[in-house]
């Protein structure tokens, strides 16, 4: 695509340089940068994109896009430079613009939330495919189109040129819908600007991600988590979530459905009838007016919340009550309360709980079924927030 097409839509302040260049790839990791590319040279937290401006050329850079403070005419490179208000939200819409905007092409979820967003895609995908559609996926665990996995992933969202890479080969393969797992930090720096996103999800918010790194703030984590609902044409949230709940009344312009346990919801579930056992849950489920039997093959009442964030997306897609029942009763999801198969007759979970949170709420779920001694073992990322470490500690002392 030339060069002088894809600034279409950018906010550029200052050129030099003949932009009418075919460029045939795009990225800001100059590692990644190939023959005929253009390099996006963006600000990091530790390291700045402008220092790598030489190794990108080496690799075959052949234009460049910098931050609004470069001095462009002290760049001594024979290449094209562009100069835009915003490199991460020009990443993002150049990227959109290069893949044709394949996000216009089938119907887009975003999942978002603290608690629930893998298992909830995971969810949602299975619902959709009971219905007879083709779904693509995009999280923190695999990228999958149907049944086939594209690629193992390193974090919730990737950089906006990958996600728009996948989106592209769904669009080839005539996906219908694609779930993409959306973080606060992917919203925060742009990876998902320029997504066409048709319905929204928001799981829960509690406490995590509060570092100089991350989030100045838990406001800040909020605005950023919400921002995906409202850039959507649908959004679906937890009532029971005091703070999600909000939502509702301060979001106007696109209508918001709930669903919940504790509170009225257009889908919610029976709190008197769960029933939670070391392989599954057990729940009645408010539907159209109409009470449906669930079994979901994911123990815990948190496992209900997450089946209703996903049953309230497959409604929107009309699948039935009795595909529903067949797409959550032997659901699995790798890493989630997934059960470890073992010839000592134990229960043996393993659960990515990363927050004082997600590890009460594991903990009270085996609490409620566990006839003897619980032996908990975690632990947490160097590099993350290290505030919540004596709190998951407590929580494991009190719960165990």
């Amino acid at each position: 695509m030339k060069l002088n097409d894809l600034l279409n839509g950018l906010e550029v302040l200052e050129t030099v340089g003949d932009l009418n260049l075919d460029i045939t790839n795009i990225h800001s990791d100059s590692r990644k940068i190939k023959e005929g590319g253009l390099f996006v040279a963006i600000n990091g937290y530790a390291k700045n994109g402008i220092d790598f401006l030489e190794s990108a050329i080496e690799n075959g850079a052949i234009a460049a896009v910098v931050e609004p403070d470069t001095d462009i005419s002290k760049l001594h490179f024979d290449i094209p430079i562009i100069k835009v208000k915003n490199t991460r939200k020009s990443l993002a819409i150049l990227s959109c613009t290069f893949y044709d905007n394949p996000s216009r092409k089938f119907k887009l979820i975003g999942i978002t939330g603290t608690k629930g967003k893998t298992t909830s895609t995971f969810m949602t995908k299975a619902l959709l495919e009971a219905h007879g559609l083709k779904v693509g996926l995009i999280g923190s665990i695999a990228v999958y189109i149907g049944d086939k996995k594209i690629e193992d992933t390193d974090r919730t969202t990737p950089e906006s040129p990958e996600i728009q890479k996948h989106l592209a080969q769904m669009a080839k393969e005539h996906c219908d819908a694609v779930i993409l797992e959306v973080s606060s930090q992917a919203m925060k720096l742009d990876r998902v600007t320029g997504s066409d996103f048709d319905i929204g999800l928001f799981t829960n918010l509690t406490e995590d991600h509060i570092s100089k790194n991350e989030h100045a703030s838990m406001e800040e984590y909020f605005e950023c988590k919400a921002s995906l609902i409202k850039s959507c044409k649908l959004g679906i949230i937890n009532i029971d979530d005091p703070i999600v709940s909000t939502l509702k009344d301060t979001i106007k312009n696109i209508p918001i459905k709930t669903f919940g346990m504790r509170n009225k919801a257009d889908i919610s579930a029976d709190l008197d009838t769960l029933k939670i056992t070391p392989t599954c849950v057990d729940f009645t489920l408010n539907i159209d007016g109409k009470k449906e039997k669930m079994e979901v093959g994911i123990p815990g009442e948190f496992s209900v919340y997450n089946s209703l964030g996903a049953i309230s997306i497959a409604h929107e897609f009309g699948v039935t009550p009795d595909e529903m029942r067949k797409a959550l009763k032997d659901l699995k999801v790798l890493g989630r309360n997934e059960l470890v198969p073992n010839k000592l007759g134990l229960t043996i979970l393993i659960d990515y709980a990363h927050t004082p949170s997600s590890l009460e709420s594991i903990l009270q779920s085996v609490r409620s079924y566990a006839k003897g001694k619980i032996i908990c073992a975690w632990g947490v990322g160097g590099d993350r927030d290290s505030a919540k470490r004596p709190i998951m500690g407590e929580i494991s002392r009190k719960t165990c």
